[in-house]
């Protein structure tokens, strides 16, 4: 047998090694979540947390699988970031768990990354703390620090499964009907793991904002330009019937997001936000019309629900194109 025979045999040999040792893992992984799960129908009450990652990672899952647990009628000790605590509410504002310990937002320290984002001394005290008393207790423990059983298995399992669930939480925020609509201005994540070209495929390039705005404004009574600070990219204020308002009030932009008839926004966690406010969501995309890893987003937002499928753009063109019907709407 030649040398270069014996070489593709190891290789192949290393790579069925590998694959079987992670179907062991997911195996495994698939144990830990169904016996957690079963013990936690059982006790009827769970620890989860903490949970300090990305805004789409908290919609698109962690709030709706725990939002399915309050549906059987399962008790949430929570530990998250202060600011998401508006999203824990059910139809009539009721908190969807039992107990939500907070911390504060320090993104302006540390930016996420997927579920989970560096802690601060004051910060690490707390969330430890709450580990040890979650891993001290006799209830279920659902830790999702762990990126590669969180992000390859258990948000996978969890829409496999159909334990998630979004709600109306317009319901709650929704202050009046509004001919508006509302845009996230998103800028790059500097703290993602491949800073430039996953991103760039994933997110597009970066757009004018105060060109989109002036362009689209005629045909609307009221723009929002709304958005965390640190994950935004303005650099105008507010003029005519623009109102530039980047803050951390998440209640704030729920209320806008429910009040407006359309969001924009490019291909990030922000796109989920439409199901849990009865809003259409229109994703732009600048550099071609190939978005990065759209089907998955796609699939995560049908386990959401299909209210309102997503619309693209992918140019200014586009867009003044699309908001057109909202002018004598």
């Amino acid at each position: 047998m030649s040398s270069i025979n014996k070489k593709n045999l190891t290789l192949k040999g290393h790579v069925a090694l590998k694959r079987a040792q992670r179907k062991l893992i997911f195996f495994g992984y698939w144990i830990r979540s169904t016996r957690r799960y079963f013990f936690t129908r059982l006790f009827k009450k769970c620890y989860y947390g903490p949970f300090t990652g990305e805004f789409g990672h908290l919609l698109g899952h962690n709030l709706p699988f725990i939002a399915h647990l309050y549906s059987r009628g399962i008790k949430v000790e929570f530990c998250g970031l202060e600011i998401h605590q508006p999203f824990f509410r059910e139809d009539k504002g009721q908190m969807i768990v039992s107990d939500y310990l907070q911390i504060r937002d320090y993104f302006s320290e540390s930016a996420p990354d997927c579920n989970t984002a560096p802690e601060p001394k004051d910060v690490k005290a707390i969330t430890t703390n709450f580990i040890k008393r979650a891993k001290k207790s006799i209830l279920p423990y659902w830790d999702n620090n762990s990126q590669d059983y969180y992000f390859n298995y258990f948000r996978w399992w969890v829409l496999k499964n159909k334990y998630n669930k979004a709600r109306d939480l317009s319901k709650i925020y929704k202050t009046k009907e509004e001919r508006s609509v509302v845009i996230f201005p998103r800028k790059w994540n500097a703290n993602f793991p491949d800073a430039v070209a996953k991103q760039l495929k994933n997110n597009g390039e970066n757009w004018d904002y105060l060109e989109m705005v002036k362009k689209i404004s005629p045909f609307f009574d009221k723009i929002y330009v709304i958005g965390h600070p640190v994950f935004s990219a303005v650099d105008f204020g507010s003029f005519d019937n623009i109102e530039v308002a980047l803050t951390n009030d998440n209640a704030f932009i729920l209320e806008k997001c429910s009040n407006s008839r359309l969001i924009i926004s490019q291909h990030s966690g922000t796109v989920y936000l439409g199901e849990y406010t009865n809003t259409q969501v229109l994703i732009i995309f600048k550099g071609g019309t190939e978005i990065g890893d759209i089907e998955i987003t796609k699939q995560f937002k049908k386990g959401l629900g299909e209210k309102f499928p997503f619309d693209y753009a992918f140019s200014v063109n586009d867009i003044i194109n699309y908001v057109k019907k909202y002018e004598a709407a």
